[in-house]
């Protein structure tokens, strides 16, 4: 078993570019039934990969933008009155079913998706960091852009398949234990939840800036994450389907008129904002974080030289047998011939060495003493460009959204709040200026003579305390 240290080191700068490369293929999910872990249907591998090719997310949100801009235009003009079909019972039925939908299925995600990390600190940074293989610190499986091949990151007795890819029976890793599926239906769902929008805009409101940019956006991040299977898409993925049904759990209550306390409301965008910052401090340690793994592997001189001495050996040993047995033939060939037999000559067959000629066998027992050294090799967390671009793509996308969900808090509970003490503290000052008021008017009739003070009938002596009102006491 390798041992391994984690540390930070600086990203190789060919791993940053705007072009990252298509290699390799996202790799399908297992067949469903071929495995415990394995998804509950199967996915045509060409289908998986087609919603995944680049245009399709692009495609989708730029159709999405200018179709709320220009339906919120519309309803601008219209004055943002509700349309007739969101007053029927069939779209009520709809946006409850619509929401109890995503908050299950974004329940079912969360359950389903979890690291697995035994070997300690390393062992957690590999297995969240290398999600291709079986679980162990030994055999993780990653692609070399170099080579343009899958390879092993250490001395594994886990093979690849014929084509050459991870097996998808391996398991242990996240991509085989749910990734690969969940991950894949998750980004699809990013396409159903504009339906969300839809909703906005056919009760008359206008669909803000933060919904249109956060809808559009999430299409791009969590189709960079699994088309490179970018090792912090799990992350989104993850927290992101735990935040839905919350929020989707809140949007059913509401449809119903449930009454939602407010400092509920205030936790699940607290939640939303904390989710951002996580994730995108998630997603930037990965450029930067590599583990140094110590293994023990077979002396290569011992090897080598062992190698040697049996083919030697079994060179002599042929070399040998070829000679005495060459000799006798050529002795057999001359006399035929010279008494006149020269297709019994013909018909003597040259010697072939048999395996008891050759004593290679007791020559590998020999070389079979395990000779090993220790070697150690540094494995960084990210492999390729596209797993770096997805982890920016994500980082880009955050961070405007997590400044637009902030204004958003602090439009909605700080400043709203702020201004509904407003009319209450302004109330409390006029009524204190009112008997203020009241007051001096008392004490300006009490001094010529007319009405008494009313903190002296509190007295219960009907005259001025001190000489404050010394005009009415003279009186």
């Amino acid at each position: 078993m390798a041992s391994a240290t984690v540390h930070f080191s600086r990203p190789e700068p060919s791993l940053f570019t705007l072009t990252p490369s298509n290699d390799p293929q996202t790799l399908p999910p297992p067949v469903a039934g071929s495995t415990l872990s394995a998804p509950p249907f199967s996915i045509d591998p060409a289908w998986y990969n087609a919603v995944l090719d680049a245009r399709v997310p692009i495609t989708i949100a730029l159709v999405y933008a200018v179709t709320v801009t220009t339906v919120n235009r519309y309803n601008r003009k219209a004055g943002n009155k509700p349309w007739p079909i969101s007053k029927t019972k069939p779209f009520f039925a709809f946006v409850v079913a619509h929401n109890i939908l995503l908050a299950v299925y974004s329940a079912w995600t969360f359950v389903v998706q979890h690291p697995s990390g035994p070997a300690g600190l390393a062992g957690t940074v590999d297995s969240l960091c290398k999600i291709h293989g079986v679980s162990g610190l030994d055999n993780a499986i990653s692609y070399n852009a170099s080579t343009s091949k899958w390879v092993a990151e250490l001395p594994t007795q886990f093979k690849l398949t014929s084509a050459g890819t991870p097996d998808p029976t391996d398991l242990g890793r996240l991509w085989n234990e749910g990734l690969a599926f969940y991950g894949w239906i998750f980004y699809l769902s990013k396409f159903y939840e504009v339906l969300d929008t839809a909703i906005i805009l056919a009760k008359g409101k206008r669909s803000s800036t933060l919904q249109t940019y956060h809808h559009a956006g999430a299409m791009m991040c969590m189709w960079s994450g699994m088309r490179y299977m970018s090792p912090p898409i799990w992350m989104f993925v993850f927290v992101n389907s735990g935040i839905h049904a919350l929020m989707y759990t809140y949007y059913t209550l509401t449809a119903f008129n449930v009454p939602i306390p407010q400092a509920l409301k205030r936790s699940l965008t607290t939640m939303q904002i904390i989710q951002f910052l996580v994730g995108a401090s998630y997603a930037i340690i990965h450029s930067f974080v590599s583990y140094t793994v110590a293994i023990q592997v077979p002396s290569i001189p011992e090897t080598v030289s062992s190698a040697v001495s049996v083919a030697s050996s079994a060179v002599t040993s042929v070399a040998a047998v070829a000679t005495s047995s060459g000799i006798s033939n050529l002795v057999k060939k001359l006399l035929y011939r010279a008494v006149g037999e020269e297709g019994l000559a013909e018909n003597v067959a040259s010697p072939v060495p048999t395996a008891q000629h050759t004593p290679i066998a007791s020559s590998n027992k020999a070389s079979q003493i395990p000779q090993y050294t220790t070697e150690y090799r540094t494995i960084p967390c990210i492999d390729t460009s596209g797993q770096t671009f997805a982890i920016w793509l994500n980082v880009v996308y955050l961070t405007p959204l997590t400044f637009l969900f902030i204004r958003f808090f602090v439009k909605s509970y700080i400043t709203r709040t702020i201004g509904q003490k407003k009319p209450r503290v302004n109330g409390v000052a006029a009524e204190k200026a009112a008997k203020d008021a009241l007051k001096g008017v008392e004490r300006q009739f009490n001094e010529n003579g007319s009405v008494v003070n009313v903190d002296d009938v509190v007295n219960g002596n009907g005259k001025t305390n001190g000489h404050a009102n010394g005009h009415a006491h003279a009186n």
